[in-house]
């Protein structure tokens, strides 16, 4: 409440109602320096020119060929396990030697890229060129599902 400073024999003791805007404007100020400095410090300064992707997603076949990299680095073909040196020849089976069919791919999260990297060169040279990652899809509904 503020008050008039006019002569009070005046009789007229009337209330100013003029706001002090002051401490308004100080706070206003050091939030706008703070968002100046802390801007620049959320981006990334890494430049990097990204491929836009416009791919569809694709029909998921009948009967899906799962190849897994278990955390002891052993392979599995479906449910059961293969040797490496036995992959090509058990990819031919499973496939009728039909190589341009897609081989879902999924490892366990302890492998190392490297062994991931190892797995997909096999692939590459038994001629299966179609590798597709399976990972967990987020549906935001707490628990992950899996997806391929």
């Amino acid at each position: 409440m503020a008050v008039s400073l006019k002569d009070p024999q005046d009789g007229d003791l009337g209330e100013v109602a003029d706001i002090n805007v002051t401490p308004f404007i100080d706070v206003i100020l050091v939030l706008l320096i703070i968002f100046m400095v802390a801007a620049p410090l959320s981006t990334v300064d890494v430049a990097v020119d990204l491929p836009v992707s416009n791919a569809q997603p694709q029909p998921r076949p009948e009967t899906p060929v799962f190849l897994t990299v278990k955390g002891d680095l052993s392979l599995a073909l479906g449910n059961d396990a293969v040797p490496r040196e036995a992959l090509q020849a058990t990819l031919d089976q499973r496939t009728s030697n039909d190589r341009e069919q897609r081989i879902f791919l999924r490892a366990d999260g302890a492998v190392a890229y490297r062994e991931l990297m190892e797995v997909m060169n096999l692939l590459r040279k038994a001629g299966y060129l179609k590798i597709a990652l399976v990972g967990l899809e987020d549906t935001g509904q707490g628990a992950p599902a899996a997806g391929p």
